[in-house]
């Protein structure tokens, strides 16, 4: 199975477009699903990020082949792309940095929208579900994916650009995260 924790319904728009998920709800969640995928809407900030990861975490017996994943939207420095697609192998929060993939690009957790560059990719919601699965050791596959959607800018993210860049980065998460 496949587990994806997105903090915006825009964001999680493109994979129920995409895969034809079906909606249901989990405890107080948004959750929507197929016979491989489920997809769990947290809501902004990495508290949400860990509450919503563990909420599936906790509800569906984890095997050694499922993956879990937060895929979303992220400020980057003006030499990335809008729609440029990241795989992250480190998180940075509060002057704390956790690496669990060697040679991939760090990304900087944050609790407030950023308009100034603080690291060269910003997201809210990263170390969140980092914080999740990363206690799990039952669960072995887990990535961050993220696409640049601004450069510092974050009233400049709508809800269908949100989608979109995501959605354009399909091909991208299939190949990362490994289904057909």
């Amino acid at each position: 199975m496949i587990y994806i924790q997105t903090a915006l319904k825009p964001e999680a728009q493109a994979f129920v477009d995409y895969f034809k998920l079906k909606k249901s709800k989990l405890e107080h969640y948004t959750l929507f699903y197929n016979e491989t995928i489920k997809l769990i809407i947290s809501g902004m900030g990495v508290e949400s990020a860990r509450l919503a990861t563990q909420t599936l975490i906790n509800h569906y017996d984890i095997t050694d082949t499922d993956i879990y994943c937060n895929v979303g939207v992220c400020a980057a420095a003006k030499v990335y792309p809008v729609g440029s697609f990241v795989v992250f192998g480190t998180v940075a929060y509060k002057e704390m940095v956790y690496k669990f993939q060697e040679d991939l690009p760090l990304i900087c957790c944050t609790d407030t929208p950023q308009s100034t560059p603080i690291c060269e990719f910003v997201d809210m919601e990263s170390y969140g579900f980092y914080d999740a699965v990363v206690h799990n050791p039952a669960i072995k596959q887990f990535h961050i994916l993220k696409v640049v959607s601004d450069h510092f800018e974050p009233k400049k993210v709508t809800k269908e650009l949100a989608k979109s860049l995501i959605f354009d980065k399909m091909e991208a998460i299939k190949d990362i995260i490994g289904f057909s």
